[in-house]
């Protein structure tokens, strides 16, 4: 996030949401044979569906300084890393629903881009419209969820910004590609994404204005490394926004 911490504090709300269904794990019926019949005219048998154990906390603001502001924190209790769809409400102070607020997400848990492991993932919420500065709290709604394809990383991939010379620089300043880090025994798959967060008077939440993904979908190996370049639009972006007081990289986990 930027150089300096933000004073304002936000309302932190706990906002629970259980799975009702999603997808069937196979796709396809499984066959299985008739008891005391004959072996070779099968019956099919639907699957049970899929049902996700997600939970949710929302933080306009934390405590800790050099923390995102309006951030959903995701948690997973079921054993294996999902990607969930989810749909927001956005509500005030006194919990009324702010109707022309339009929220959407930057790491793609409304559009299922986001791949959340057993335990706590995270999304960052953006709001705008009329009434966009008194969202307080959001309403989730789980519209689907299913098992991912790809396991969630346990430990968080880093970026380091590296210059042409592909020596090391900070995030404030002009890069030319990311090396990023994976410290799990396993191999896993990130997007990344560039953020330009606002300046926002006193008493409301800072939110990204601007965000431009890196890359594409990326494999980073266990214990390794992977090199992206920053290339067309996120070329664009880093150098109109270098040297700003208030830009993030972001990695995140996806398939």
């Amino acid at each position: 996030m930027g150089r300096a911490g933000r004073g304002a504090l936000g309302v932190a709300v706990v906002v629970a949401v259980a799975v009702l269904g999603g997808c069937s794990t196979g796709g396809t019926d499984a066959t299985v044979a008739k008891v005391g019949g004959d072996a070779s005219s099968p019956v099919t048998s639907t699957p049970r569906p899929f049902v996700g154990k997600l939970s949710f906390e929302y933080h306009g603001t934390r405590p800790q300084k050099e923390t995102i502001n309006q951030a959903l924190d995701i948690k997973n209790d079921d054993d294996r890393s999902v990607v969930p769809v989810l749909a927001f409400t956005p509500l005030d102070k006194q919990h009324k629903v702010l109707s022309q607020v339009k929220v959407r997400t930057v790491y793609g848990s409304d559009r299922g881009a986001l791949v959340v492991p057993y335990g706590w993932g995270m999304d960052i919420l953006r709001f705008s419209g009329p009434g966009a500065q008194e969202v307080a709290d959001v309403r989730v709604r789980v519209v689907s969820v299913v098992p991912a394809r790809i396991r969630a990383g346990i430990h968080d991939v880093t970026a380091q910004p590296l210059d042409a010379q592909g020596h090391k620089v900070d995030k404030f300043h002009r890069f030319a590609a990311l090396r990023l880090s994976n410290t799990d025994g396993f191999a896993v798959s990130v997007r990344v994404a560039y953020l330009v967060y606002d300046e926002p008077p006193k008493g409301q939440t800072q939110q990204a204005v601007v965000v431009v993904p890196v890359g594409g979908l990326t494999r980073v190996p266990a214990h390794g490394t992977a090199l992206v370049k920053v290339t067309g639009a996120a070329a664009a972006a880093v150098a109109r926004y270098s040297d700003g007081p208030a830009v993030s990289i972001k990695p995140y986990n996806s398939q």
